[in-house]
């Protein structure tokens, strides 16, 4: 059985070509291309493509002469494992310290509406650990 291999962090380069194969669901190179910022060269694209799959970012079928490449992880998950990185990176893997830092200094531009949002989300996860805490409590 052979070890599943966890996809790295994407480049500064890479991350527009994900989001247009996530946007897409499945693309070829001259499709991605169409859609990338700053008219890339196919080879480049190509090239990049391949640099991804490498790195388990991607995969590919092939139809006909063409290849179809489609990104391995959902986009929730490549989400979730890039913000992690970030909070641990940046924030000494502080949850608190990410969001004080996305507020602080910015909280005048957060919307009443986002601030609502926000509000919510808090008082979701407080109803989460309670219960989590009651079921490893076993009550």
């Amino acid at each position: 059985m052979s070890a599943r291999r966890v996809p790295t962090l994407l480049t500064k380069r890479e991350r527009p070509i994900m989001d247009v194969l996530y946007r897409l669901g499945r693309a070829t190179a001259a499709e991605v291309m169409e859609r990338l910022a700053g008219a890339p060269g196919y080879s480049t694209v190509r090239t990049q493509l391949g640099v991804l799959e490498r790195k388990g970012h991607v995969k590919h079928e092939e139809e006909g002469l063409r290849y179809i490449y489609m990104p391995t992880v959902p986009r929730h998950s490549a989400r979730r494992s890039a913000l992690k990185h970030l909070v641990d990176t940046f924030f000494e893997g502080s949850t608190t310290k990410a969001v004080a830092a996305l507020l602080g200094g910015e909280a005048s531009r957060v919307s009443e509406e986002d601030l609502s949002r926000i509000e919510d989300l808090v008082k979701n996860a407080r109803i989460e650990e309670l219960a989590r805490n009651a079921r490893s409590d076993g009550r």
